[in-house]
């Protein structure tokens, strides 16, 4: 059975699967729950000056028969008080040495007050701290949260300051919220960080009662933009995960945070370059035991690769990811239908003739209409294949020999340079 243990900027856990800050992480009755069913690790719920929450603060997004897709909320860091808190810490870690305990921190920008917090958070024996520099609502307009987020200078300067009160190892955690996630990442990495963790939520409104024209969720009549999560962010996140690992100006570990359900979801990040994970929008839904699937399905899927260890696949995928200008414009496919499997739905058709090329009419056959590829019109767009309900019906096949690759930028460099007067 392969090793699923990590190393992460020396804090050492049983598995890569961390519970991210957020209302899973409240207490420590919870984190010791979790860690009884399998959780590697945790990051406390967010600690600051306690503050007071509202009520009605989540927001879903279902799609059919599929609830909390996505998941909104307004709410804030934990408003239980500091002392509670850092006992709690200090007792769960007591309890459970063998697993990573990691505090996250959130405070007014005032190099004493971090100063502080750090301290207190390393007498406790933590493992680490994690500097919420995300949080997009609420604290934001406090100056807090994603307000330094979105400023790299401040990013790097608020991380220099916790490195000078502390020796546990320092996380940033990153908001989505921004242009470009390279220059907050670099930023933080300059301030002094040891990882990275993102992503944070994503600035949004839910949603609004048709009925009563009230946007969820509706507070006295009332909303807040919140922060997204969930399922639907996933490819964002493997978006700014895998952007941060392939810059070499970064060069620090990685936790991966957004749309994690599944092991298979897990292993995508692991690919492409974080070291461990960390859930929350899934157990909110289905709970902590979620962590013996992902767990038995990690380990499966590593002894069915061959590999050893988890960290045999961190970052295997990072290579694979690129700027549009290398792709290589050569590469040819197109869409194939195995009428054997067809069930005339149509949507093939419909989805191209609308949406794509109008490369798949509909063909008489034996008495039957059938969508038809016309392969010199198709541009291997995968719509159709996306589309089909009938897996296998509709395959992607590629026709070049891959002899000749040709990218934009070698195109390009080839072109005459085109002379304009004054």
């Amino acid at each position: 059975m392969a090793d699923l243990s990590v190393d992460f900027v020396g804090i050492k856990s049983p598995n890569p699967f961390w519970l991210a800050s957020a209302p899973p992480t409240n207490m420590g009755s919870m984190i010791e729950r979790a860690f009884e069913a399998g959780w590697g690790g945790a990051v406390w719920k967010t600690l600051g000056e306690p503050i007071r929450n509202v009520c009605s603060r989540l927001g879903g997004l279902d799609t059919g028969p599929q609830r909390l897709v996505g998941l909104n909320n307004i709410e804030l860091i934990t408003d239980r008080p500091l002392e509670v808190n850092l006992r709690e810490i200090r007792d769960c870690k007591r309890r459970y040495p063998n697993h990573a305990v990691i505090v996250s921190l959130m405070v007014e920008s005032r190099r004493e007050a971090w100063h502080e917090i750090a301290k207190q958070v390393e007498d406790t024996g933590a493992d680490g701290v994690e500097l919420n520099f995300g949080c997009p609502h609420g604290m934001s307009e406090r100056g807090m949260g994603s307000a330094m987020g979105q400023v790299p200078d401040y990013t790097c300067m608020v991380t220099s300051w916790v490195k000078e009160a502390t020796r546990l190892p320092v996380i940033v955690k990153l908001t989505p919220n921004v242009t470009d996630i390279k220059p907050p990442g670099r930023a933080a990495v300059r301030g002094g960080a040891d990882a990275l963790s993102l992503i944070n939520t994503i600035n949004s409104v839910m949603g609004v009662d048709l009925d009563t024209m009230i946007p969820h969720p509706n507070v006295n009549g009332m909303t807040a933009h919140g922060g997204y999560c969930g399922p639907a962010v996933k490819p964002i996140a493997l978006n700014m995960v895998s952007e941060l690992a392939r810059d070499g100006e970064v060069g620090v570990p990685i936790s991966g945070i957004g749309g994690i359900q599944t092991w298979r979801d897990a292993a995508e990040f692991l690919l492409l370059g974080a070291t461990t994970v960390q859930v929350c929008t899934a157990v909110m839904h289905y709970g902590y035991r979620i962590v013996e699937d992902m767990i038995d399905g990690l380990s499966n899927y590593l002894d069915e690769k061959g590999y050893k260890s988890v960290n045999d696949i961190i970052g295997a995928s990072v290579r694979r990811v690129t700027d549009w200008g290398n792709l290589d414009l050569n590469y040819k496919t197109v869409a194939r239908i195995d009428h054997s499997k067809c069930i005339q739905c149509n949507l093939c058709h419909v989805a191209c003739e609308d949406g794509a090329h109008q490369c798949i009419p509909l063909v008489q056959m034996n008495g039957t209409r059938y969508p038809v590829v016309d392969e010199h019109e198709c541009v291997g767009c995968n719509l159709c294949y996306l589309v089909c309900p009938v897996p296998g019906c509709i395959s992607m096949v590629r026709l070049d020999d891959g002899s000749h690759p040709l990218t934009w930028r070698e195109l390009s460099s080839r072109q005459p340079e085109t002379m304009t007067a004054d």
